[in-house]
């Protein structure tokens, strides 16, 4: 899942060039190389750079904010994953829609974090409503 997350930034982000798809793809390959340090400061820059060209409101800021979640989780920093989850699954919710499959692929990266933290029924929750979104696109 975090794989699928982090090679899925290339959202359509209008107005920007091609430095935030640069951007995440510097990320991805840090992670894949395990250089977590150096794809947080990278990740951050992508998410600064999207803020600017689109709003902070915008998918692809939801995108960005889910990468630096998941490189924040991957090192264990879930005090520092969490509100960036939460805002990336806001921002999701509110342009795509609740029944979107991005939505459930933020829910999904919540649930994971929650396990992980030991919140066992919020995250059983948060994935039985992504399977509901997942069952109902089919």
């Amino acid at each position: 899942m975090i794989v699928a997350a982090i090679t899925g930034t290339r959202a359509s982000v209008r107005g920007q060039g091609i430095e935030w798809e640069t951007l995440n793809d510097e990320v991805k390959w840090l992670y894949q190389k395990g250089q977590y340090d150096r794809a947080v400061v990278v990740a951050k820059k992508a998410l600064e750079v999207a803020e600017k060209a689109v709003g902070s409101n915008h998918p692809s800021v939801a995108a960005s904010l889910n990468n630096l979640a998941l490189l924040y989780a991957t090192q264990g920093q879930y005090a520092q994953a969490e509100p960036l989850y939460m805002r990336s699954l806001a921002i999701m919710e509110k342009a795509l829609g609740a029944d979107h499959p991005s939505v459930a692929t933020s829910l999904e990266n919540m649930a994971e974090l929650y396990r992980a933290t030991d919140r066992i029924k919020a995250a059983e929750e948060l994935e039985k409503r992504a399977a509901r979104i997942r069952a109902s696109k089919r």
